[in-house]
């Protein structure tokens, strides 16, 4: 299971160790066959994290009026297709990363062909959760509307296609734009519905607070991909979990690199202000959600 992470505030951090125990159960177990693939897809998991969307989804949701179980499958869900995404992310063929999390990456671990099973079962085991959740059988139209929000989020105009964009980009002058463009899609697209899933979750249908959350969700993921770009040029390899200047050896576009290290940090506070700014009126300033909205600019890891 994952240690404390001491960036969160003790809500947060208490949901962040109720994911695990969702994940730990919904996971199959390491002893059932085929043993070396499920014990690839627990290593991926399992193996530390901060846990980021799964908090978006049941901050969302608890602000909302839900409980913490509602958002339950919806915080594993999503946490699940992050993993799957990392396993292939760090693929020779793809990011080539041998550290993840402080440990060696899933394929280094438990060899390619199986971090690569992994990975595809874990993206299939997500929507099975759904599928599965109280809240298909109570309310049928909801529960489809989030496995439509999580596969969007996953596809070639979410998730993978980022991944393709990021992939285009190695050795390119990227401006701006266009790398903002890419963020939107590779982890913008997850964190977005992660926070949508949530308030579907507590059963929102409010068009204005449903349109108000997931342009907080687009702010606070580009403030967090701004952030994760300033710390692989000054976070510590121990610390952030993954090896520092690993983007720029491989000579990838980040926000340090086209707009410089200082204005970056602005840019990130500024995102920061903006989609505070958004949860006016429809939560509480104070809520959990907002906190992680300045967790997002504020973590060290």
């Amino acid at each position: 299971m994952n240690p404390t992470r001491p960036d969160l505030t003790p809500a947060l951090e208490a949901w962040a160790r109720r994911v695990d125990g969702v994940l730990d159960r919904l996971l199959p177990a390491a002893s059932d066959e085929p043993t070396a693939l499920h014990a690839a897809m627990r290593y991926a998991v399992l193996g530390g994290g901060k846990r980021i969307r799964p908090l978006l989804a049941y901050a969302a949701c608890t602000a909302l009026g839900g409980a913490a179980e509602d958002a339950d499958p919806a915080a594993a869900a999503v946490e699940i297709i992050h993993a799957y995404s990392l396993i292939h992310d760090d693929l020779p063929a793809m990011d080539d990363d041998d550290l993840r999390r402080g440990l060696p990456t899933c394929h280094i671990a438990h060899g390619e062909a199986t971090a690569i099973l992994a990975g595809d079962a874990l993206q299939a085991l997500a929507f099975e959760v759904l599928a599965q959740a109280p809240l298909a059988a109570r309310d049928p139209a909801r529960a489809v509307e989030s496995i439509r929000c999580l596969a969007s989020a996953c596809g070639s105009q979410g998730m993978a296609g980022g991944q393709a964009l990021d992939l285009a980009a190695v050795g390119r002058r990227l401006d701006a734009a266009q790398l903002e463009h890419m963020h939107v899609h590779k982890t913008g697209a997850l964190i977005r519905a992660s926070v949508r899933l949530g308030a579907l979750a507590a059963g929102c249908t409010d068009r204005r607070a449903l349109d108000a959350l997931e342009r907080f969700g687009h702010l606070a993921g580009l403030a967090f991909q701004i952030r994760d770009d300033i710390l692989d040029v000054e976070g510590e390899t121990a610390v952030i979990g993954k090896t520092r200047g690993a983007d720029q050896a491989r000579d990838k576009p980040t926000y340090p690199s086209i707009l410089g290290l200082e204005p970056a940090r602005a840019l990130a506070a500024g995102l920061r202000a903006e989609s505070l700014a958004t949860l006016e009126g429809i939560v509480a300033v104070d809520s959990a959600l907002a906190d992680l909205g300045r967790y997002a600019v504020d973590r060290q890891s």
